[in-house]
């Protein structure tokens, strides 16, 4: 039968009814179309450098075009940050930037398949991440995806709600008086403390559910019940070094982020990578 091409709109919706399918299916329990039983390794930190050698070693390798892709992130972080200086809105740039980190997984679902089309030998582009709309795990991914845009809006949320117990409800009149508030008050301090411990809190929950999830679902045909319950066997079985490897992930994020989200453009392929090589270490089949 000779295929054709459809028209973008009929493109979209098939898979947004897949994806919606996929929904109906993981509130039943119903897994994946694959008999597999994933196993979970011990991880070391010497798995954690193995991973950042050869997620470097993958960005090496397809360096122009892994930066093509993940330059977008820098330029919404500009656009963010622009918007966020409006007064009004100003309380929740920070908020917003460190948000960032919680739709890390999704974000970097293309570098995984790029990882795993040159695992296999085969050469590589920034075409080959839009590879993974092909994949028959598309509506998995995108149903676990909505879960982190679920928890970021919470997050964002959460962190309003602690603005306004602080230092709210009134808006910042300059961006040096509301910094100088933040830094040298004690409302402030608070304000940074909370937010800091409820971030970690978010930060751990995608760690936990989604850090194996996105590379398992991507390689796998297999529901998102099981692929989180993966994930959070892998977690329970390596807790510190998975909690290592959240704390690095985000060093780093911070790092890239400064000054204007430029350094993500390097930071966000290599952990991308690195996390699919993590993944390959932590589950076997």
């Amino acid at each position: 039968m000779v295929k054709t091409i459809g028209n973008p709109l009929s493109w979209t919706m098939h898979r947004l009814a897949g994806a919606a399918g996929h929904v109906s299916h993981s509130v039943e329990g119903i897994g994946g179309v694959e008999e597999v039983t994933p196993e979970v390794q011990a991880l070391t930190l010497e798995d954690l450098r193995h991973a950042l050698r050869q997620g470097w070693a993958d960005f090496g390798a397809a360096r122009t075009d892994v930066m093509f892709i993940c330059l977008v992130y820098p330029v919404v972080g500009v656009l963010l940050a622009a918007i966020g200086f409006n007064m009004n809105m100003l309380p929740i740039l920070f908020p917003v930037a460190a948000g960032f980190a919680l739709l890390g997984p999704l974000a970097a679902v293309g570098l995984y398949e790029v990882s795993r089309q040159r695992e296999t030998g085969q050469p590589v582009s920034w075409l080959v991440a839009l590879h993974v709309v092909r994949s028959p795990n598309f509506g998995a991914i995108l149903v676990l995806g909505l879960y982190l845009a679920v928890l970021f809006l919470a997050w964002l949320l959460v962190a309003h709600l602690i603005w306004l117990v602080t230092l709210g409800p009134v808006p910042p009149e300059t961006l040096t008086g509301f910094a100088a508030a933040v830094l040298t008050t004690g409302a402030g301090w608070a304000m940074i403390v909370l937010g800091m411990a409820v971030g970690c809190l978010f930060a751990l929950a995608v760690l936990i559910t989604g850090a194996i999830s996105f590379p398992l679902l991507l390689d796998h045909n297999i529901g998102v019940p099981a692929a989180i319950a993966t994930s959070y066997r892998v977690f329970r079985r390596n807790p510190r070094t998975m909690i290592v490897w959240g704390a690095l992930v985000a060093a780093l994020l911070v790092l890239g982020s400064i000054p204007a989200f430029i350094g993500l453009v390097i930071v966000l392929p290599l952990l991308g990578h690195a996390t699919w090589h993590l993944y390959r270490r932590a589950v076997t089949f």
